[in-house]
């Protein structure tokens, strides 16, 4: 992330509101802390019996136990077809036949109506861990640790990128409703449309 520059008197950039530097091969960098962020693959609890559900509780509390800095967030995920629905919209403006152009008209439609609603119910899980005064070098070494220690307890979870992080942090923030990711910089969206 770049610093976004702010109109005197206008206030701060939202990434000064944030706190954040930058992005980090591993994640993100605040003034005095590296953020990492891993995302949990959900598991449909509603087939498992009681006593997987148990042993599941379990292991999450022994990985918070073993782990108390750890964090878990749960928000709405909002996957995107963004290439599905530029490839139906460069599709629909090539195509001749008008019954092949309402086919593809449909499909247009069903990604962007109807998908938006069946995806507003879905859960994305997020652990996130602060490496507070780590050199580089140790935050590598605390996140291998922390990404074995989900997976060894059952959970499968993998270190987020820094478009993944975008697109967590888009969503949290209430920005993005379909889980399009946020500009490097701020407003950085809107310079071609100047």
């Amino acid at each position: 992330m770049k610093q976004g520059k702010t109109v005197k008197g206008r206030g701060r950039s939202a990434q000064e509101l944030l706190g954040v530097s930058s992005f980090s091969k591993y994640g993100l960098v605040t003034g005095r802390e590296e953020i990492l962020f891993f995302q949990v693959t959900p598991v449909n609890i509603s087939v498992l019996s009681s006593a997987n559900m148990e042993d599941r509780i379990q292991r999450l509390m022994e990985l918070l136990s073993t782990y108390p800095e750890l964090e878990i967030c749960c928000t709405d995920a909002a996957d995107t077809f963004d290439e599905n629905k530029i490839f139906l919209r460069q599709r629909l403006a090539e195509e001749q036949n008008e019954k092949v152009r309402d086919l593809l008209d449909r499909d247009r439609r069903y990604l962007e109506e109807e998908m938006l609603g069946e995806l507003a119910a879905a859960r994305q899980f997020v652990i996130i861990a602060r490496c507070r005064n780590k050199k580089p070098d140790q935050v590598i070494a605390y996140a291998d640790d922390i990404g074995k220690a989900i997976s060894g307890r059952g959970f499968d979870a993998c270190r987020m990128d820094k478009a993944q992080i975008k697109r967590f942090i888009a969503v949290f923030l209430g920005t993005s409703v379909r889980g399009e990711t946020i500009p490097d910089v701020d407003g950085g969206q809107f310079i071609g449309e100047m």
